[in-house]
Order: C-alpha cells, then sequence, then structure tokens
C-alpha cells in the first residue's frame, strides 16, 4: 500500500513572470533552483514531504510565479 507521504505534487512555475529573486529557493532548495540564467525547477513532481516548504515558497513569492498542486 502506497503511503500518503510519498504521493507527489504537482509545481509549476511562469518563467514570464519569476523574477529570479531567489525566496523559492531559500524555503525549499530541494525543488528550486536560481541560477544566473534563471529559474530551474529541480523536481516538477516532488514528494508531498514537502508540501509545507512548497506552501510556504508559493505564497512568499513577490511575483505569484509559482503554483502548487496536490
Amino acid at each position: 500500500m502506497k503511503s500518503p507521504l510519498k504521493s507527489s505534487m504537482k509545481v509549476s512555475v511562469d518563467l514570464d513572470t519569476c523574477d529570479g529573486n531567489g525566496v523559492c529557493m531559500s524555503l525549499c532548495h530541494e525543488v528550486f533552483d536560481v541560477r544566473e540564467d534563471g529559474l530551474h525547477l529541480l523536481q516538477e513532481q516532488p514528494s508531498s514531504e514537502l508540501r509545507g516548504l512548497l506552501k510556504a515558497a508559493e505564497v512568499s513569492c513577490p511575483t505569484q510565479a509559482i503554483v502548487v498542486e496536490d
């Protein structure tokens, strides 16, 4: 039986809206990485164990470029 904690979530970023300020990376470096050429998603379907960090990144994004779906 699959544990609900191991299920994945979907993360998307509107790269046209993202300004690369790095707030998301500081909150959840497991999923977000800001480099010289912009934001990179390290995982598009991370484990739900990261839910709290992902939701914090979503609401903290100053340009509201991040969407987290269960």
